[in-house]
């Protein structure tokens, strides 16, 4: 398992040979944190994305401190750092979740905005349970080849298929302000979107976001999610496996990663307060590119942020 805080990062404004992200021991006196969550434990076909917060950080040392792109200048706007991983049981799902839970809620109880490095999609469920106790039922932005919202599997009720079910339950989403993006391939049933609808869900198709910009549809997320809290919650997954093979259950006709920083990009102007980039799997990609592409991912939603300055 991996250790609370892995390495004692240099400072991004120094000269930084291994990572992006400042550092720091706690959220105390932080706008945003880096969180790793190094937990596997939920996965149902290949593991692995416990390596991802460890590998997505060594990746990180090719993001900068500009988004030219946006003009977004995050490291002058805000106080950021990374604080390590939180601790998890390896051999107790649900002990895990509750230590995910109890960390979160200190890192956001100060008004601190985590960002999220996974682990495996079930790490959201105890997250959005702390955010949601300071926000109240947020809005999500999801991208993702599934919907997670699966009931159970093997008679148990956590795991990285139910996150959204178990948040669903537990009043932690304002619902008419959830949207999915990038879901497909095959299913074990004939209306497996059916859930997901019946809550007020928008289900994007992967096949209804081929071959187009997904800057249109980002119009109307933000007026869909208003001035309330959102949260973003991106499975690596979501994108083609021919850009990120590096997860645990691929996906054939994904997004591609212009679409993913359409999709990021567009979330600018929400009020986010939370996101998550999970299911990096690094043992599946020796290329490191999928880790890569997450990091570059996280700094996207960093640059979002509304405190971020842009010109």
């Amino acid at each position: 398992m991996c250790p609370r805080v892995l390495r004692q990062w240099p400072d991004p404004w120094g000269s930084a040979p291994c990572t992006g992200y400042p550092s720091r021991d706690s959220a105390e006196g932080l706008d945003v944190a880096f969180v790793g969550v190094p937990l596997d434990t939920g996965t149902s076909n290949r593991p692995g994305a416990r390596f991802g917060p460890r590998h997505i950080r060594a990746e990180s040392a090719m993001v900068r401190r500009f988004n030219p792109s946006t003009g977004a200048d995050p490291y002058h706007s805000l106080v950021v750092a990374d604080i390590g991983d939180v601790h998890v049981n390896l051999y107790n799902l649900r002990d895990s979740c509750r230590q995910i839970r109890e960390a979160f809620r200190k890192i956001v109880a100060g008004g601190c905005v985590p960002l999220t490095m996974g682990g495996d999609h079930t790490i959201t469920y105890p997250i959005l349970q702390a955010v949601a106790e300071k926000h109240g039922p947020v809005g999500l932005v999801h991208v993702d080849a599934h919907t997670d919202t699966g009931d159970e599997a093997l008679g148990e009720k956590i795991y990285h298929g139910t996150p959204f079910r178990r948040c669903v339950d537990e009043g932690l989403l304002d619902c008419k302000r959830v949207i999915q993006i990038g879901i497909r391939g095959s299913s074990y049933s004939a209306d497996p979107y059916k859930y997901c609808q019946d809550q007020g869900f928008r289900v994007v198709l992967a096949e209804d976001c081929w071959w187009k910009s997904l800057v249109p549809l980002m119009a109307e997320v933000r007026q869909q999610m208003g001035d309330k809290p959102v949260y973003i919650s991106f499975d690596i997954d979501g994108i083609d496996p021919a850009y990120a093979p590096g997860t645990g259950t691929p996906e054939i006709a994904g997004l591609t990663p212009g679409q993913a920083l359409e999709i990021l990009r567009g979330c600018r102007g929400m009020n986010i307060v939370g996101g998550d980039l999970v299911e990096v799997a690094p043992v599946y990609d020796t290329s490191g590119n999928t880790a890569l592409l997450g990091a570059n991912l996280l700094f996207e939603m960093l640059c979002a942020l509304p405190q971020v300055k842009t010109p």
